[in-house]
């Protein structure tokens, strides 16, 4: 098939219709502006009251916790940009490396332009009615659209909270889920990376985000979402504390999508630079304190276990693949410790504010075999190239970690039993959770991979991928 070639003035009229598109968007949204502080001094004392889960509209927020969700969002940030780039940089040919880490700045900027216009909104907002039927169990309004409505009166340290964050400003909660969409769009470039279209990356990234991973985090998480734990009113109770579904589930299953629609690479070589890889993973280790105790979204004794367990998990995941790979293949690896280590990481995710310590080892030691398996035997049976393994350690550790917290959860913990404590039904629970989540993001992403791949092709020419992304797509290469 011939790989069609874009214009520039065909790209000079996309970026102008984006432009378009955008200011027209903004057009329609309500301009809030802060109230500045009256000319004349004033002796009263304005008293409010301090947000929580009975008081959401013209309240105090908690600093303490405050203080805690923008230091969790920072270093969830730092997971993408430079964390999960110099993984996956330092493990790609030196050729590819500039396209590598470029994907993952470039990304963190397209899903913050999109969360600002529509994404938040359509994922933690409550839904409405669409054609006289009532769909907020599957997708968020656009009440927040632009971010309307989320300034507050700052001069009398008034605002009015998100109900999934009671206790803190909704720009602080906003921003924080923001860093949750960006690392879950970036992952999905471990699958398809030395290969795609640096264009055709970004139409899909764009799409992706609003038509799965907006809806699939409503589900789990938006205040009527129909799997949000929370919800009384959810059609399943699926616990996912941080993203076992929602992110890792979800783009590791898209990683897969774009491995068998792009098919192999013409050739594979070494890891270009693994001290790298473990500099990023390093970086990532650290941010995912914030990623799972700040899903707590409070600096309290849940966010305190959260952090326990995942920093357990993680040492036992990177220890046990060590081992693994140790009796398989004779030798133990940086890239293998760092996966391991990777993998504990994801299949603690869903599981961080259900189970104790034991509960974390035992999902530790489960992440390092299975994705270990999922990056090895389950490849080698079906024979998709998973350039950096997206879905061996993102779709197959966060189903295990999403499966174990069924097992493990305790309920003075998290508020849930599972199956040790009496309720096998909360396993059941979570493998419809995954399933759900895993068929209809492998639908509605190979629909738009075909129509990226149908208007302006998916995958690089074969003379670029012989050469190097780098110096053909960017014009610089890594010397």
């Amino acid at each position: 098939m011939m790989i069609k070639k874009p214009k520039r003035a065909g790209l000079a009229a996309f970026i102008f219709a984006v432009l378009l598109g955008l200011c027209l968007t903004a057009s329609f949204h309500t301009r809030v502006y802060a109230q500045a502080p009256a000319a004349e001094e004033s002796t009263q004392v304005v008293e409010t009251l301090a947000c929580d889960s009975k008081v959401q509209k013209e309240c105090s927020p908690n600093s303490g916790d405050t203080a805690w969700m923008l230091t969790s969002m920072a270093i969830v940030l730092m997971m993408t940009v430079p964390g999960l780039a110099l993984f996956y940089g330092g493990m790609v040919r030196k050729k590819n490396v500039g396209d590598t880490v470029m994907t993952s700045f470039a990304i963190t900027c397209l899903i913050s332009i999109l969360w600002l216009f529509f994404t938040y909104s359509l994922a933690f907002r409550e839904g409405g009615e669409i054609f006289g039927t009532d769909m907020g169990w599957f997708i968020g309004g656009f009440d927040r659209a632009g971010l309307q409505g989320i300034l507050s009166d700052i001069a009398n340290n008034k605002g009015n909270p998100n109900s999934l964050a009671p206790t803190i400003p909704e720009s602080v909660y906003s921003m924080f889920q923001l860093t949750f969409a960006i690392i879950t769009a970036a992952l999905i470039a471990g699958s398809f990376a030395e290969r795609m279209k640096f264009s055709a990356m970004l139409w899909f990234i764009g799409l992706w985000a609003i038509f799965v991973y907006s809806p699939i985090a409503h589900w789990v998480w938006g205040p009527d979402g129909m799997f949000n734990w929370s919800n009384p009113h959810a059609y399943l109770n699926v616990l996912d504390f941080a993203g076992g579904t929602v992110v890792h589930v979800n783009s590791g299953t898209a990683g897969l999508m774009c491995a068998l629609m792009l098919g192999k690479r013409t050739d594979t070589g070494p890891a270009h630079n693994v001290v790298l890889t473990m500099i990023g993973a390093s970086l990532l280790w650290v941010g995912w304190f914030g990623f799972n105790a700040g899903s707590a979204v409070t600096a309290g004794l849940q966010a305190g276990m959260a952090m326990l367990v995942t920093h357990t998990a993680t040492a036992t995941a990177g220890f046990t693949w060590m081992i693994v790979e140790w009796i398989m293949k004779g030798k133990p690896t940086v890239l293998g410790i760092c996966s391991g280590a990777v993998a504990g990481l994801v299949a603690i995710t869903p599981a961080s504010g259900f189970v104790g310590p034991m509960g974390s080892f035992f999902i530790g030691i489960a992440a390092g075999v299975v994705c270990y398996w999922g990056c090895t035997g389950l490849k080698a049976i079906f024979g998709y190239d998973d350039a950096l393994d997206a879905f061996g350690v993102h779709a197959v550790g966060g189903a295990a970690g999403a499966l174990l917290t069924g097992v493990f959860a305790v309920q003075q913990y998290g508020g849930n039993a599972g199956l040790l404590e009496g309720n096998p039904m909360q396993v059941v629970n979570q493998a419809i959770g995954v399933g759900t989540v895993f068929v209809y993001d492998a639908v509605v992403t190979l629909i738009i991979l075909k129509v990226v791949d149908m208007t302006i092709g998916l995958r690089v020419t074969k003379d670029v991928e012989r050469d190097g992304l780098d110096l053909a797509l960017h014009g610089e290469t890594v010397q």
